[in-house]
This record gives structure tokens, sequence and C-alpha cells, in this order.
């Protein structure tokens, strides 16, 4: 039995976020820049034998939990054929998808079968004239695509709606009750400084205790719990199956209990969303490194996660944009 993979303050790390791309189909202001195409090139991308030895190696470290993201996952060719690979592997036992679900309808049923299952879908709003204007894309794709995860079998279904005032704050009521009406979990995020347009787009920011307290004039609110990894707090809605949850980086940080790593497409380790601590696996990995040698690289990157982000601090740390990072 190995050694549990830990950091140096005794953070057990029990789920990585795969990045698989770092391309999108969509241009969501708060992530991605008008025009922007300085995406990373294919040749720099890891391989699906590549990845596949990632996280065989995280897997016998004890990491069990493992995340699909992009940029948009779905637009990596092959994906479910990946997800068959990694829900194969010994110790991984829950694989699940973030995804904007513009791919979804013509993917859910191959992705279910593939062996994820669980599906979180980015939607800030249900109106159609707002979705062009904060994402580009149209809402009916989105909408199709999680339909067809409903229907293929995906439980929960998790929507992820970033709350910005004088965006799409007016909203949140509608998406409880889009939620209660087809049986999706809902969860709140607060903006984050990530990139030049994550800074531009705090200046919306919304604290969460606002919307949860809007919520309880309305609704009876409970204690409620999930399955997963992530890091949301949650509340049930007396009188239905709709739970709510809170996803709090900034105004009530939860650093303290991270379980987390994050590998971009092109094999760099990232220890915190909101620090650049990184540790390039890819030279390692085309070099030809030994299981061995690829766990204790993940072992020494793991000791460089630092205590907590500094969102508030120092806005301006973080360049990168949310993309290139990995949901």
């Amino acid at each position: 039995m190995k050694e549990p993979l830990t950091d140096r303050l005794g953070r057990k790390i029990e789920y990585l976020r795969l990045s698989v791309t770092d391309r999108c189909d969509l241009r969501c202001f708060y992530c991605l820049p008008k025009g922007f195409r300085d995406f990373e090139i294919p040749d720099h991308w890891l391989d699906f034998d590549e990845i596949e030895r990632v996280v065989a190696a995280f897997a016998r470290l004890g990491t069990h939990r493992v995340r699909l993201t992009g940029g948009e996952p779905l637009v990596r060719r092959g994906l479910p054929d990946l997800a068959a690979r990694l829900a194969r592997l010994p110790g991984i036992d829950d694989l699940s998808l973030s995804t904007n679900a513009t791919r979804l309808a013509r993917h859910a049923r191959t992705l279910r079968e593939a062996g994820i299952s669980r599906i979180n879908v980015s939607l800030d709003t249900l109106r159609p004239e707002r979705f062009r204007e904060i994402t580009g894309g149209r809402l009916e794709k989105v909408l199709d695509g999680l339909m067809a995860a409903r229907d293929a079998g995906f439980t929960p279904i998790k929507i992820n709606m970033v709350v910005m005032r004088g965006i799409n704050d007016d909203e949140v009521g509608d998406m409880v009750d889009f939620c209660i009406e087809h049986g999706f979990t809902l969860r709140f995020i607060e903006t984050m400084p990530m990139g030049e347009t994550g800074r531009d787009a705090s200046d919306r920011y919304v604290d969460l205790d606002e919307i949860r307290n809007r919520l309880a004039r309305r609704f009876e609110l409970l204690p409620g719990m999930m399955p997963g990894g992530g890091p949301a707090r949650y509340v049930q809605v007396a009188g239905t199956d709709l739970r709510i949850g809170f996803i709090t980086p900034i105004s009530r940080h939860f650093c303290e209990s991270c379980n987390r790593v994050r590998l971009s497409a092109d094999g760099t380790l990232f220890l915190c969303l909101g620090q650049e601590h990184s540790y390039p696996l890819r030279p390692l990995l085309r070099a030809g490194c030994s299981d061995a040698e690829l766990e204790a690289a993940i072992r020494e990157a793991v000791a460089l996660k630092p205590e907590r982000h500094e969102f508030r601090e120092k806005p301006e740390q973080v360049i990168r944009f949310m993309s290139m990072t990995g949901g």
C-alpha cells in the first residue's frame, strides 16, 4: 500500500481535474477575451496514452475522483474513448464531466456508456438574447444537451451559474424554478479574478450570502448534502428534491479543505486555481520516465501546493485565463 498523496499541510489529494483542451466553442466574457486565438496547439496537448499514464499514477497514489474539463472538453475528438479508458483504471471510482453542453445532445448517451456518471453544465442565463451576449452562442443547443443528458441517465446533473450583478442576478429565482422542474441540482458561483477578463468581471461580484438571503425570503431552505469532491455548501428547498450549492471562493474560501489539483491540456499540474504554482509533467512523459519516476514527480508537485489563494489580496496575481488552467 502506497503512502497517500498529501501536501505539506496534510491535505489529502483525492480529486484530479483533468483538462483535455484549452479550446472552447463559446466566448463567455469573464473567461476568454473576444477574438482570443492563442490556444495551445495539438502537438503540445497530452495524447490519450499520456493522459491515461498520468491518471493511472494518480490512482495508484489514492486519487479516486477525476473530472474531465476544458476549455470545452467535447471539442476534443474521441473524448468518449478517453473516458472509457479512464473509467477502467483501477482505483478510479468517480468519473465526471464539466461542459457547456453545446455538443452534449449528440454525445450524451455515448459518454454515459463510456463510464461518466455525473455532469456539470455551465449555464448563466435562461434568456436567449442574454445568453448570446454572455457567451456568443445559442441557448437552445445547451437546453437540448441538458435534456439529452437527463434522458441518458446522468445523475446528478448540476447547473453551475456564475452570479454577476447587473448581468444575471435577476434570474436567480428563475433558475431555481427551472431546476425544480427538470430535476437538476443548482450551484451558484462567485466570480473570480482569473486573468484580465476575470478581473473585469469581478466588478460584477456578488457575495453569495446575499443570494442565499434572497432565496430564504421565498423558499424554506433546509440543510442539504450532495455526494462529490467539490467545495459547494448545500441547502435543500423544502418540499422539493432541489439542492442548491454555494461556491464561495471570495467571501468564504475553502482552502483549508482543498483536496484537488488541476492538470492542463499541455501536461502542466496547477496546484492552486488562485496561484501560479505549477509543475510540468509533459517533458518527463516524453523523455520516457518510469512509473516510479512519474509518481515521484507528482509527489514533488503536490508538495508545492500553497496554503491558500489570494484572490482578495492580490487579484492581479493570476494572469492565465480559466481555460488555460482547466475549469
